[in-house]
């Protein structure tokens, strides 16, 4: 499903624009970086989905390019046998950021997308976006020509934020195997969530505010879902599911823009707010990202706020693109992470079946999964919400105050010494400063845990029964 929230840079403290948001997913997640990479002429990549999908399709390819882009991601294993690994997107070199989001179709598109569809998926497109786009508006260029010459995979209908430093689009990418897309600007004054993305009234031909493919209105004419002498064209109701703004999303937009209306408008923990309140995040948010869209000095000084789990127990600690490794603990594990219960480590098996053998690393597998350790934390949150749920989110909210005074003062050391061209010390530097961070992180998460399940258990039984305590939330 996801959520995302664009921020306009008109309303922050800081004069620049925000993207955050997390993914829901019910499989693990891990934080990893994808080199800039070379590729020989000629070459091609699988995309699509297979026929064991919960929407089946066939896999295609589709050409490579000359040189794909370094970007952080988070990655996960599973979701409605879309194939592994999965990404809603991140942040790239030149500044572009993704987040995809959940936008289910109309019924009718559904059940028109045929069993053998190919095409890029929704996971596909935002790698795609990270690999190749310069700018917002050439990611949205992109999604666009790989519709129109491949199609599209899908599970439902899905969206995505695309955006950089200047401007932000939400793109929708519906069912139905018709090519159809539609893409929205944002710009300094915008404050959007999605959850699921929506657009709403488009005008009768593209222009720089909205675009989408000469057949888009055109389609729901010949289908008899649209007269364009009664109505203007709504995409939500005659495309998407009719529900405009969900209530999670009228909520959360209302009440940044009373933040945007105060004097010292939105700052980092604003942002924080909106993907770490208990009233939005809860388990299914597998994970947290907060990019503040600017343009540094240097590529490698980009910064992404990362969570390893849904923020509402759990802090965001910033990464940076010039890091050279992430730390194994923040990486992948098994745990939650689908195929790995009917594997090893160990190939004892492997002559009968390669696929015995563990994807996970022996190395790797042997650290603390931050993944697991805040899950665990969560959990024990949410069954003793009054008090300990506030005091560990309040807890990480500190944690996250000290961090951002801390940062300018890295990014500047490490500016310094890319001034000079000592990239290695700088890219060293970003990495050992995060990977501190990290690891504190996850040591005091560990200590919280402890101590919270020995509270917990001190004040009644845990909760053994199928129905999870959880926080009230809007969605």
């Amino acid at each position: 499903m996801s959520y995302g929230i664009y921020i306009g840079r008109n309303h922050s403290a800081d004069g620049h624009a925000w993207l955050a948001g997390y993914g829901d997913e019910p499989s693990s997640h891990w934080l990893e970086i994808a080199p800039r990479a070379s590729h020989a002429p000629g070459g091609r990549i699988e995309v699509g989905v297979s026929p064991s999908a919960d929407l089946p399709g066939q896999r295609s390819t589709i050409a490579q390019v000359a040189q794909t882009f370094r970007h952080l991601r988070v990655s996960y294993s599973y979701y409605l046998g879309v194939p592994a690994p999965i990404t809603n997107g991140g942040l790239n070199e030149h500044g572009v950021a993704v987040r995809d989001i959940w936008s289910t179709s109309r019924k009718a598109l559904t059940r028109m997308t045929p069993p053998d569809q190919q095409g890029p998926n929704y996971s596909d497109l935002a790698r795609l976006v990270l690999e190749r786009a310069r700018t917002a508006r050439e990611g949205v260029d992109l999604i666009a020509a790989l519709i129109a010459e491949h199609g599209y995979s899908c599970y439902g209908g899905n969206s995505h934020i695309i955006a950089d430093p200047d401007e932000a689009w939400v793109v929708i990418e519906f069912a139905g195997a018709q090519k159809l897309w539609v893409a929205e600007r944002l710009g300094p004054d915008s404050i959007r969530a999605s959850r699921p993305g929506y657009i709403g009234v488009i005008p009768d031909s593209p222009n720089d505010e909205f675009l989408f493919p000469d057949h888009f209105i055109s389609f729901a004419i010949k289908q008899g879902w649209y007269d364009p002498a009664q109505d203007a064209f709504d995409v939500n109701a005659i495309y998407g599911d009719g529900k405009g703004r969900w209530d999670g999303v009228a909520w959360i937009e209302d009440e940044m823009r009373q933040r945007a209306a105060r004097p010292e408008k939105i700052g980092l923990h604003d942002v924080v707010f909106a993907i770490a309140t208990e009233r939005l995040t809860g388990d299914t948010a597998g994970y947290g990202q907060i990019v503040p869209l600017v343009h540094p000095s240097h590529d490698a000084l980009r910064v992404m706020w990362h969570a390893p789990v849904g923020p509402v127990t759990a802090p965001l600690v910033p990464v940076f693109m010039g890091m050279t490794e992430i730390p194994l603990e923040y990486g992948i594990h098994r745990y939650l992470t689908t195929g790995e219960s009917a594997r090893f480590l160990d190939e004892r098996h492997s002559e009968r079946n390669g696929d015995t053998i563990s994807h996970v690393a022996q190395g790797a597998e042997v650290t603390h999964s931050a993944f697991a350790v805040h899950k665990r934390l969560m959990h024990l949150a949410f069954q003793m919400q009054d008090p300990l749920l506030s005091e560990i989110y309040e807890h990480w909210r500190r944690s996250e105050v000290r961090l951002e005074a801390e940062l300018p003062d890295i990014l500047r050391s490490a500016e310094i010494l890319l001034e000079q061209n000592e990239d290695r010390l700088a890219r060293r530097l970003l990495t050992l400063q995060s990977t501190h961070w990290l690891h504190n992180a996850l040591q005091e998460a560990m200590s919280l845990a402890e101590a919270a399940e020995k509270r917990v258990r001190n004040h009644g039984p845990l909760n053994l029964g199928l129905r999870p305590m959880k926080p009230n939330q809007v969605w």
